[in-house]
C-alpha cells in the first residue's frame, strides 16, 4: 500500500504509472490460491486491530462504538473480507461437442479507481477493494484538488466504482465516458417502506426505526419514507415514536449510546432545513429540533404529502416523514414516483401478499418485515437514478473482470 500527496492529476499519474500499472501485472500471474490466501491476510488483520480501527473511526466521525456503530461496521468489514476470499469464477464450458470447444474466461479488468463516502467509510472500502485486489491510496495536500475526476478521466484506469449521491455519480459517469471506463455506480436511495393493514404496530415497531434509523439515517439503503394503512396509521405512529424515545443518544464514546451526532456540518445543515420545513405543515411526533454541535434527535414527522421535501428528497439524516395511504395501489405508485431505486420494503403478516406487492417495486432490493438488511452473499445494486452494476458475491467479483471466449 502507498499513500501520495500531490495535485489531483499528478497524484492519480504517479499512483497509477509507478505502482498500480505494475501491481495489476505482477497479481495477474498469481494464482487462486495466492489471491485467496492474500484476501484471507486481509481479513485476519482487519480483526486483530478492529478495536483500535473502531475507536479512530469513533474519533472521526462520532458514531458510537456500540449498536450498529463502528465495531459493527469493523466486524462488516471483517465478514465482507473474509467472504469475498472464498470467491472464484471458474472458466465454463458454453459447448464441447464434434463441432468444437468454447470456453468462457473471465480476466481482471485492470486498474480500479474507488471513490468511496464518508457514511461507512472502512466498510465500504472493503467492498470496493477485496474484489479489486491491490490498493494504492491517493490524496491530495490540496482540497480544491478533484483526485476524483482525475481518476474518473485517466486513460490508464479501466473501471471506477463510486458509492455517493446520484448528482456525483453522474459526474463520475460523464468523465468515464471519456476512455470507456466500466463502472459499478452505487448512488442514492429514497427508499420507501408499505406497511399493510394486517400488521401488529408493537410488533414491528423496533424493525421500522432501524429500517430508517440504522447509521442515524445516513445510509443509502435506509428507509427514508413510511406509507402506512389509515388503518393501523395511529397505531404504527405511537408504537415506533414509543421506540424511537428510548433509545440513548450520545457521544460515540459513551458505551450507553446507541444513536450519536450527524457525520458532519453540510449533513447536519440538510436534515435540520428539511425537517424545519416540514414542521410548518405536519404533526411532529418526535424530535424535531437540533441540539448542540451536530446532535440531531430521533425525528418522527406524520402527516405529510408527496410534495413535501422531506418527503420528495433523500434526507440522509435521523429524520422519517410517515405518510397515510388508503389505497395499496396509491402506496405503490408513490413508492415508486421517485427517481431513486435502491431498496424498498413490504410489511405484512401475509408473506404471498407481501411478495407480490414487492416485486411490483422499482428497486434493487426489496425486503419484507425489515429494511435494509444487507450481506456479502447478495447481490446489491440500483435501478433507476440509484445507479447500475452491483456489488457482493459472484455477480459483484464478476463486475471487475472482462469476459474472454475461446473457440477451439
Amino acid at each position: 500500500m502507498r499513500h501520495f500527496k500531490a495535485g489531483a492529476r499528478l497524484a492519480v499519474d504517479v499512483a497509477q504509472h509507478a505502482a498500480a500499472q505494475r501491481a495489476f501485472e505482477t497479481w495477474l500471474q498469481k494464482s487462486d490460491a495466492k489471491l485467496h490466501a492474500a484476501c484471507e491476510a486481509v481479513t485476519a488483520k482487519i480483526g486483530e486491530h478492529a478495536e483500535e480501527l473502531a475507536q479512530l473511526l469513533t474519533a472521526e466521525q462520532g458514531k458510537p462504538l456500540v449498536g450498529m456503530g463502528s465495531r459493527f461496521e469493523l466486524g462488516g468489514a471483517q465478514a465482507w473480507a473474509g467472504y469475498t476470499a472464498g470467491l472464484s469464477l471458474p472458466m465454463k464450458v458454453l459447448q464441447d461437442n464434434n463441432e468444437g470447444r468454447i470456453e468462457l474466461h473471465r480476466k481482471p479488468v485492470g486498474v480500479v479507481g474507488s471513490i468511496t463516502p464518508w457514511n461507512w467509510p472502512v466498510m465500504i472500502a472493503v467492498w470496493h477493494i477485496l474484489p479489486a485486489g491491490v490498493v494504492n491510496i491517493v490524496t491530495s495536500d490540496d482540497g480544491a484538488v478533484n483526485i476524483g475526476g482525475a481518476m474518473s478521466t485517466h486513460p490508464g484506469i479501466r473501471k471506477m466504482v463510486f458509492t455517493g449521491s446520484t448528482a456525483t455519480g453522474k459526474k463520475v459517469m460523464s468523465g468515464a465516458a471519456e476512455t470507456m471506463k466500466r463502472l459499478t455506480l452505487e448512488l442514492g436511495g429514497n427508499d420507501a417502506g408499505i406497511v399493510l393493514p394486517d400488521v401488529d404496530a408493537a410488533e414491528i415497531a423496533e424493525g421500522l426505526f432501524w429500517g430508517g434509523f440504522i447509521n442515524n439515517g445516513q445510509t443509502c439503503a435506509a428507509m427514508k419514507r413510511l406509507y402506512v394503512h389509515a388503518d393501523v396509521y395511529e397505531d404504527v405512529c405511537a408504537a415506533l415514536t414509543d421506540y424511537a424515545k428510548n433509545v440513548p443518544v450520545g457521544l460515540g464514546s459513551d458505551e450507553n449510546a446507541i444513536l450519536g451526532p450527524v457525520a458532519n456540518q453540510m449533513q447536519f445543515d440538510k436534515v435540520k432545513s428539511l425537517v424545519d420545513a416540514a414542521k410548518t405543515k405536519s404533526r411532529v411526533l418526535l424530535g424535531g429540533e437540533a441540539g448542540e454541535g451536530l446532535f440531531f434527535p430521533p425525528t418522527l414527522i406524520a402527516d405529510l404529502s408527496a410534495d413535501d421535501p422531506l418527503v420528495a428528497e433523500e434526507q440522509f439524516g435521523p429524520a422519517l416523514p410517515i405518510i397515510k395511504y388508503t389505497d395499496v395501489e396509491d402506496a405503490i405508485a408513490q413508492a415508486n414516483a421517485s427517481e431513486n431505486g435502491l431498496g424498498g420494503s413490504v410489511w405484512s403478516k401475509d408473506i404471498e401478499k407481501a411478495k407480490g406487492i414487492a416485486r411490483r417495486l422499482e428497486c434493487g432490493s426489496v425486503w419484507i418485515n425489515r429494511h435494509g438488511t444487507i450481506q456479502p452473499n447478495a447481490p446489491f445494486g440500483g435501478v433507476k437514478s440509484s445507479g447500475f452494476g452491483v456489488e457482493f458475491g459472484e455477480e459483484g467479483l464478476a463486475e471487475y473482470t472482462d469476459i474472454q471466449v475461446m473457440h477451439i
